[in-house]
């Protein structure tokens, strides 16, 4: 992700667009998957397209009409804004197939420990995002059952106007958020009942350690991002 704002090429780019594809492959990722992960970005791919097209000023690509208003630097912006934002949607979807979420809590865990020293309360930041990541299935299964039962009542969700349609889905926002607090209240009891004190003297059933594997990993990812910045400075 970091990779995708550090170079500004297009060969670069192209080269971990393909980098990705390779991974994914090897990851057993099915396309269908990844074309449905990056559904939710195609709208802010197209926004920041227009945007770009019609602000960012420079050499016109013509004289009259409307492409009057569009410059060269504008097309080459957005093409390299809508890279951008398909990588950071496909990294995104990729490392969630591959990476349970008490993985990856308990990755972000192990390497913010440092922050300890200066009373950063990092267990509790990783059990909240591990809780957070847990809870959103739940609300996305409760938001589809709230919605078919206002559905078989006949309610219209889709009517209307863009204020008449933020008020037709407050029924399901007030419930939806009632359902949260309730599940978050009991977790919280479930939690203490436990005895859940935190980070004091609390260990792991599977700590992670660093293997063969994440050597191996590293390594690789420093001779991609090595090639990765050659490709950007080098001149085609």
């Amino acid at each position: 992700m970091t990779a995708a704002f550090l170079v500004d090429s297009y060969p670069a780019l192209l080269l971990l667009l393909g980098s990705i594809l390779i991974v994914a492959k090897f990851a057993g990722k099915p396309l269908q998957y990844a074309l449905r992960g990056l559904k939710p970005v195609l709208f802010l791919a197209l926004f920041a397209v227009i945007m770009n097209l019609f602000s960012v000023s420079g050499t016109p690509l013509t004289e009259h009409g409307i492409l009057s208003h569009i410059s060269r630097e504008g097309i080459d912006l957005a093409l390299k804004m809508v890279l951008r934002l398909l990588l950071l949607a496909s990294v995104a979807s990729l490392l969630t197939f591959t990476t349970t979420p008490l993985s990856l809590t308990d990755g972000l865990e192990r390497l913010m420990k440092p922050l300890n020293r200066i009373k950063v309360p990092v267990h509790e930041i990783a059990m909240m995002i591990s809780i957070a990541l847990r809870f959103i299935p739940a609300i996305l299964k409760e938001a589809d059952r709230i919605i078919k039962a206002q559905a078989s009542r006949s309610a219209d969700l889709a009517g209307g106007n863009a204020l008449q349609r933020a008020r037709n889905f407050m029924p399901i926002i007030l419930p939806l958020f009632a359902g949260a607090f309730r599940r978050g209240d009991d977790l919280a009891t479930a939690m203490e009942a436990r005895c859940y004190r935190g980070n004091r003297g609390r260990t792991s059933m599977r700590p992670p350690g660093f293997s063969l594997a994440d050597l191996t990993s590293a390594a690789v990812m420093v001779v991609f991002l090595t090639t990765l910045m050659l490709v950007e400075h080098a001149r085609f």
